[in-house]
């Protein structure tokens, strides 16, 4: 019998999949580059594997996990809008051009 704790498992088990993606998707941009590269999907993996992970350690009620998922979930916010800043500002130079 499915029980909330298994959909809360499932939940869980998503989100590090999606969290742990974010390094296959680095290790095959940077192959492909034959280079070190992080691209934009990392960060994106980042912050939505973060939030499912966030989401199930406050289920939990793990304090442990609960701090460092959410200092993460900020941390990729911050670079995606760090990300977003840098592309305006080279859209706003290419217009000058």
């Amino acid at each position: 019998m499915m029980t909330v704790d298994h959909v809360w498992l499932g939940i869980g088990l998503f989100g590090q999949l999606i969290f742990s993606a974010r390094f296959i998707i680095q290790w095959l941009v940077s192959e492909k580059e034959k280079r070190s590269v992080i691209p934009v999907a990392f960060w994106y993996l980042s912050l939505f594997g973060g939030i499912t992970l966030l989401l199930y350690s406050i289920y939990k009620r793990d304090p442990v996990f609960i701090l460092g998922q959410s200092t993460g979930v900020l941390i990729y916010l911050r670079n995606l809008y760090l990300i977003q800043q840098e592309r305006a500002l080279r859209g706003q130079k290419l217009q000058r051009v």
